[in-house]
């Protein structure tokens, strides 16, 4: 057989809604249909599970030549088929299904959080009944308290199942299944158990296509169509799962998975999705500060900028030592590790907690609630950064209460430092987003913004460079770490400094060959993993 009579078999040639379409053989009628640009109403069915019970009944179309409708989401395509899913036997159909789920549905859309993202209030304004005509009263089964994030109501539920599935098959801890028959079938936890302790159990909330599980955190909290949505990467493991920033009024309301299939599928660990708090703290530096005679004074960037290079250039003789959080972007560890090598090179060190063990998640391999607990550990390994504050890692931190050089703290990682840190520093320059008590000795206090607030990259704990956008307006005079410390650099070598976050990416060409010439537009929003070329240790 010829190569090109085998690419024919491995292909079929079928027509939906009128339009042509060639696709893998054993694609469903709903997959090939998404190839046309046609989408199939279904709540059953959902790509990240593998199960498919085929049981909402919502995506039944027309197939030529065959007498019943047929369920999209598991009917495989064949050659010369002809579907039809704006057909009138398939309209009626959903009409009919729609009003079957709103006999018991309540009428609750105003005080219900999914309104606004819910799969029911969508396919029945477009294609439902206009009035409804039952007269029986509704079914009634209140709200239970699943455990954990999680509240479940009954009486909003379809009865699609994927919540159970999703705990039977991708988190392998099946603590949800359905009791009962007929119209008195609903969800239930087994016994007292619930759903407390179960690691990945918040993405039930995701995937629920009407309101019946909704998160406790989340709940009469913000309505879905005033909350802003910007993609970016969790910051709270080494994992790097791809998600979402929902914000409104200039805070992060709630994370939400953003599907990545090389990082995180379609899921997110519940250890990632309820730390956010951090973001929107009102302990923040507003204003770069110098101290002068024991006291600190607010002053504009460029003074900051100046007497901060003057300072550091007068004392970098006595030995540079710079020690970074890895919750910062490449860009502003590759600043930190620029101006360093400015003043004539010195200790590049990081420092994060690290988790006793692994979460993983058994039904998705690869993905999993890391040990080290911060989002870029590998990329600050990948510029030269050495690991420290810990027992697995080479060096402690006595050093940095004794230098007597030039001390660059970038971030918080030193929540835990004694009175005596960085008293013997002749210029300690310390910028961090938040206020801390390891600064209480800087010279030189700088402002500078979270992940949230910037634009740039972290590098996860597999090697992959993926990208995050600003989400969040940064407070008073707060500015990417990355142009502050260029800046000086810049100041001291007489180069010139970067201006946007993907200039300040091109440059980290210079420190690490393999990257050069890579680009933010390369990268994309699904990101790329590094050329194997490139060493790290991989935690």
């Amino acid at each position: 057989m010829s190569e090109t009579e085998t690419k024919a078999t491995d292909t079929v040639r079928c027509t939906i809604d009128g339009r042509e379409v060639v696709v893998p053989r054993g694609t469903t009628i709903l997959h090939a249909a998404e190839k046309v640009g046609v989408k199939v109403p279904h709540y059953c069915y959902h790509p990240g599970i593998p199960s498919r019970p085929a049981m909402c009944r919502m995506c039944l179309v027309e197939v030529e030549k065959m007498p019943k409708l047929q369920p999209a989401c598991v009917t495989p395509v064949q050659d010369g088929q002809v579907v039809r899913t704006e057909g009138a036997n398939a309209r009626r159909m959903r009409q009919a299904v729609l009003e079957f789920y709103l006999l018991n549905h309540p009428l609750d859309c105003p005080v219900c959080d999914q309104s606004g993202e819910c799969k029911l209030q969508d396919y029945v304004f477009a294609e439902g009944r206009k009035h409804g005509r039952g007269t029986e009263p509704k079914r009634v089964f209140g709200r239970d308290d699943f455990g954990g994030d999680v509240l479940f109501y009954g009486d909003r539920c379809v009865m699609c199942t994927r919540c159970v599935r999703f705990m039977n098959e991708i988190a392998e801890d099946p603590r949800l299944c359905v009791v009962e028959r007929g119209d008195r079938s609903i969800i239930d936890t087994f016994f007292e158990e619930g759903l407390a302790g179960s690691p990945w159990a918040g993405n039930i909330v995701d995937i629920c296509p009407v309101g019946a599980l909704v998160s406790k955190d989340f709940l009469h909290k913000q309505r879905a169509w005033d909350l802003d949505h910007t993609p970016s990467i969790c910051p709270n493991c080494s994992q790097g799962c791809n998600i979402q920033l929902h914000v409104r009024d200039n805070a992060v309301q709630r994370l939400r998975p953003r599907p990545n299939l090389d990082v995180n599928g379609y899921w997110m660990c519940d250890y990632g999705r309820q730390r956010y708090e951090w973001m929107n703290s009102g302990e923040r530096i507003e204003a770069a500060m110098v101290r002068e005679s024991g006291r600190a004074k607010a002053v504009g960037w460029p003074e900051a900028l100046a007497r901060a290079a003057e300072a550091l250039r007068g004392a970098a003789a006595a030995g540079v030592v710079a020690l970074a959080s890895p919750f910062h972007s490449n860009e502003d560890l590759a600043a930190t590790a620029a101006l360093v090598g400015a003043l004539g090179g010195g200790s590049l060190l990081y420092r994060s907690e690290l988790a006793a063990n692994e979460v993983r998640c058994p039904g998705y391999p690869g993905l999993a609630r890391r040990r080290e607990l911060a989002p870029n550990g590998r990329g600050a390994e990948l510029l030269g950064f050495r690991r420290v504050g810990d027992e697995h890692a080479s060096g402690d931190l006595e050093e940095l209460t004794t230098h007597g050089g030039v001390l660059i703290v970038l971030g918080d990682p030193l929540l835990d430092a004694d009175a005596s840190f960085g008293t013997g520093a002749q210029a300690f320059l310390y910028a961090n987003p938040h206020t801390s008590a390891a600064a209480r000795h800087a010279h030189f206090v700088l402002p500078v913004t979270t992940f949230a607030e910037a634009e740039g990259t972290f590098t996860n704990f597999a090697g992959r460079l993926q990208r995050f956008w600003p989400g969040l307006a940064a407070p008073g005079m707060a500015r990417p770490a990355w142009q502050a410390l260029w800046a000086i650099a810049a100041a001291l070598t007489g180069q010139i400094a970067p201006t946007t976050a993907a200039e300040a990416f091109r440059r980290i060409g210079r420190q690490v060959a393999e990257l050069e010439g890579l680009t933010y537009e390369q990268i994309g929003p699904t990101g790329a993993p590094l050329p194997a070329s490139v060493s790290g240790s991989v935690r």
